[in-house]
């Protein structure tokens, strides 16, 4: 498994916290692409796919969700997240769905492409055909 959980950094002050995140040097990639997603029903999942090329670098900004891992080959992961100092990088090809969103949950995602269409696998059985045919 090839995510990795990310500390960013944290200024502590009296009058509220501060993180911040920076191109190539808090995360392994340059900037393209920033969303995020808020006011998920508790019950719903969101992603659902992997990319070819694209990098992510998700960070939950209030609330808590889990982000459900699978490369294809058997290895499956559940990472919770619910620190805005903390925030998971997702290389390419590596399927991701979030899920089990707390009520006010809101998480930014930052990418390492624009909006592609083509650069997503989102049906599993054609993602796993192609992770087994790259081993």
């Amino acid at each position: 498994m090839k995510a990795k959980i990310i500390t960013l950094p944290k200024i502590a002050d009296p009058r509220g916290n501060l993180s911040f995140i920076e191109s190539n040097k808090h995360i392994p990639f340059e900037i393209k692409r920033v969303f995020y997603i808020y006011d998920v029903p508790t019950a719903v999942s969101r992603g659902a796919h992997a990319h070819k090329e694209c990098h992510q670098f998700i960070v939950c900004l209030s609330g808590g969700l889990d982000v459900h891992l699978d490369d294809g080959h058997g290895n499956k992961q559940a990472i919770h997240l619910n620190k805005p100092w903390e925030g998971l990088h997702i290389p390419p090809y590596l399927w991701a769905s979030e899920e089990n969103f707390d009520s006010g949950t809101v998480y930014l995602v930052l990418t390492s492409q624009e909006y592609d269409p083509t650069d997503y696998l989102r049906d599993y059985d054609d993602f796993l055909k192609v992770v087994k045919d790259m081993k």
